[in-house]
């Protein structure tokens, strides 16, 4: 049987390759919570990847019901028996986190499953606080003992404002489409245009608009930093170097295939952040 060590090496790896930030940004975290931080991220980046690797809704519906059962404590057997439910329940239990956000982050990642567009900025605002918003939340309580407060909903926007316009050529790809269609529908933006993989002035007139919006919850976001527990910080690193990603996303002469910071230069971010948190969202 894996021991804890080998469920938190899994994990740590697992995050290492799916979300370089985050692993780094974890880096800055004591011991004992980067341990922890590791499991919750690594579960994040299972739960999103499922949309992307199932050909059928079902089939991510049943891997889907498979974790809430594990989340209810109702599949410890196999849960012990699989490193990263292992090591998410190892983290959810001593350190108290709730089980009502992670069911609301899967409940809200069904939506990966379909290729129903993303209805309203409403709809994105919501399902960017059921995500990344759960993920930043339950990162600052492993760190903190206490939830990240309200900061939560516009790091969360801006989150996965950067997240979504970094893979809108891959969702295209898969026909989903993650860009409010109310903002399609107000530029000008036919859904069909993008399903294809043509770039318009269109669509980059939305793209200019929804990085608009992350900017300014970015700038809400840097009025409140000082309200936020300083140990609560590396749960916020994976923003580090946010402005400067939203600059280069919107200026990308493709957007399908976007010009984000490089990893050198977000690692660069994440260390100059947690030296000098007035720097994060720059």
């Amino acid at each position: 049987m894996a021991t804890d060590t080998d469920n938190a090496d899994y994990c740590a790896d697992l995050v290492r390759h799916a979300d370089r930030a985050r692993f780094l940004s974890a880096l800055y975290a004591p011991e004992p919570a980067r341990v922890h931080l590791y499991a919750l991220y690594a579960f994040d980046a299972e739960i999103a990847k499922i949309g992307d690797i199932v050909h059928e809704p079902m089939a991510g519906e049943i891997r889907l019901q498979w974790w809430r059962d594990v989340i209810a404590g109702e599949r410890d057997g196999e849960a012990m028996a699989n490193p990263l439910a292992a090591a998410l329940l190892a983290a959810m239990r001593p350190a108290s986190l709730p089980q009502q956000p992670l069911l609301d982050l899967i409940e809200a990642r069904s939506f990966d499953l379909y290729r129903d567009p993303m209805a309203s900025v409403e709809a994105f605002t919501g399902y960017a606080d059921k995500t990344s918003g759960v993920i930043i939340d339950l990162a600052a309580r492993l760190l903190t003992g206490s939830p990240i407060g309200a900061i939560r909903e516009h790091v969360a926007f801006a989150d996965t404002a950067l997240r979504e316009l970094a893979a809108l050529g891959q969702r295209a790809a898969h026909g989903k489409i993650y860009l409010p269609l109310d903002l399609l529908q107000q530029f000008g933006a036919d859904p069909a245009e993008l399903l294809a993989g043509h770039a318009n002035a269109e669509l980059h007139a939305v793209i200019a608009n929804l990085t608009l919006r992350a900017r300014g919850h970015l700038d809400r976001a840097e009025t409140m930093l000082s309200q936020v527990d300083a140990a609560a910080l590396p749960a916020l690193l994976p923003l580090a170097g946010a402005r400067r990603r939203l600059r280069r996303l919107e200026q990308s002469a493709d957007p399908l295939q976007p010009d984000d910071l490089p990893p050198w230069r977000r690692q660069w971010a994440i260390w100059r952040a947690a030296r000098d948190p007035r720097r994060l969202f720059q």
